[in-house]
């Protein structure tokens, strides 16, 4: 049995669906806990749900889990609707104040306590609509950054490439790479955090520039919520330039009232974090950075900080390795693909990867212009390879055209989060297919290589 607890949070995308390979293939069963929603898809054939105390078992993959929720939902709207009834009907039978039924009212009394605090958990459950957002900051500029070949290099390591990006006001850019592609790099060097070796890079002026990193500022365990926010002895907070109750801003984080006074020591992870984010939406900003913001999130603040992020009125860059979270939220994404290269594809996550594979697909008309090229070099040649070779060389071009329309086929179908499974059988075709294929790539471009080679050396 494999036990994986939260196993993406410092992976990146290429360990992640390493990962989901490995598990695909592994015989025993797995057991994982994780708020990544692309992973759990590609993964699971079963969900266990913790749900506000209450365990849940579904046989069905993660695919299935927004349907379940919502029926799970559904069910409490049911049971909430009939507390509410039942308390209006208590209420009802005490106005009727009745001296000799003092003792049983006094029952009654304390079953309508008993079903108030039900309520009040129920409809804690259901506070989860965010109502927060962002405080935009003092810049009103449409151009946030502007770059001109901007390069960074440490030692002989290209980190940057020549790079030129306009970044607008409302833009949400995702970042992607390995680990130690230089994705930090690169931001530090659009926001002035980080000088370039070469290029021009210029900002909008009185940009306000917020962070929320790996790191994350520590919270003091011996404060609370309230004071965590609230300075003084104030019991306000300013938010978007609006005075509010403490309290009331942290029940927009899902805190219950109770909670603003807890010492942070008694929070859960999860608590902490939304904590951070509480803190962190009250300053003032144009541009937020969020370095890998996704890490140690539960899928409630997951959710939460998806919904403040899209209604924020400034700029956002994210470096992230979260796949779902990405095409939820970004309309650029920057790929950072090695050796200083950075490409840039409208849309999140799966549309880079759609545009990194129509690149990978060769261009019909250059393929036939390099037929066309390679036979009239064999006409002027006086001397030419055998007839074998020649036919070789001439069928290697649409046999390496073949293999890279196959290659593309099949990423794409194991792109599919829910092939393995909906059907094993055909994620495990498609991975043996994928693996021949790039394998005969390989041999046919060598051997295309090797044959025209031997092709001008004859010519002389």
């Amino acid at each position: 049995i494999l036990l994986l607890d939260e196993p993406t949070n410092h992976l990146d995308i290429k360990g992640i669906e390493w990962l989901e390979e490995y598990i695909a293939a592994f015989r025993g069963a797995a057991v994982i806990v994780s708020h990544d929603r692309a992973f759990l898809r590609c993964v699971t054939s079963a969900m266990v749900w913790l749900d506000r105390g209450t365990l849940r078992r579904r046989d069905a993959g993660f695919e299935h889990f927004e349907t379940w929720a919502q029926e799970v939902a559904d069910a409490d709207d049911k049971d909430k609707a009939r507390i509410e009834r039942r308390i209006s009907e208590e209420e009802r039978y005490m106005e009727r104040g009745v001296t000799a039924r003092r003792t049983r009212n006094m029952r009654r009394v304390a079953a309508l306590s008993s079903l108030r605090g039900e309520q009040a958990e129920l409809r804690r459950s259901f506070q989860a609509g965010a109502t927060i957002g962002l405080e935009a900051g003092s810049s009103r500029s449409n151009l946030v950054i502007e770059s001109w070949g901007i390069t960074k290099h440490y030692g002989e390591r290209k980190i940057v490439a020549p790079f030129d990006a306009r970044i607008l006001r409302r833009d949400r850019i995702g970042v992607v790479g390995p680990n130690g592609a230089g994705k930090t790099t690169l931001i530090r060097l659009l926001t002035g955090h980080l000088e370039a070796d070469g290029g021009t890079v210029r900002r909008a002026e009185n940009l306000q520039i917020v962070y929320f990193d790996q790191k994350r500022e520590a919270l003091d365990p011996d404060s609370t919520p309230w004071k965590t926010l609230a300075a003084g002895n104030s019991d306000r907070v300013m938010v978007r330039g609006e005075s509010r109750h403490v309290v009331a801003y942290l029940r927009d984080f899902l805190f219950a009232e109770n909670q603003a006074r807890q010492p942070i020591r008694s929070l859960s992870g999860g608590e902490r974090n939304r904590l951070l984010l509480a803190r962190l939406f009250t300053q003032p900003a144009d541009l937020l950075v969020l370095d890998e913001p996704t890490n140690d999130l539960d899928m409630d603040t997951l959710d939460l900080l998806q919904e403040v992020l899209s209604d924020f009125p400034g700029t956002l860059i994210v470096v992230s390795h979260d796949r779902d979270f990405l095409d939820r939220l970004v309309t650029v994404t920057y790929g950072l693909e090695g050796d200083g290269m950075v490409v840039q594809a409208p849309g999140g996550y799966a549309d880079y990867r759609r545009q990194q594979a129509r690149a990978a697909v060769p261009d019909p008309e250059k393929v036939e212009m390099r037929k066309a090229a390679a036979k009239a070099e064999k006409l002027k040649a006086r001397r030419k390879l055998s007839y074998k070779d020649q036919r070789e060389l001439d069928l290697l071009p649409e046999r390496i055209a073949a293999l890279e329309k196959t290659i593309v086929a099949n990423e794409a179908l194991l792109a599919d989060a829910g092939l393995f499974t909906r059907d094993p059988a055909a994620y495990n075709k498609a991975v043996s297919v994928l693996q021949a294929a790039r394998n005969d790539l390989e041999a046919a471009e060598e051997r295309w290589l090797e044959l025209e080679e031997m092709r001008e050396a004859l010519i002389g």
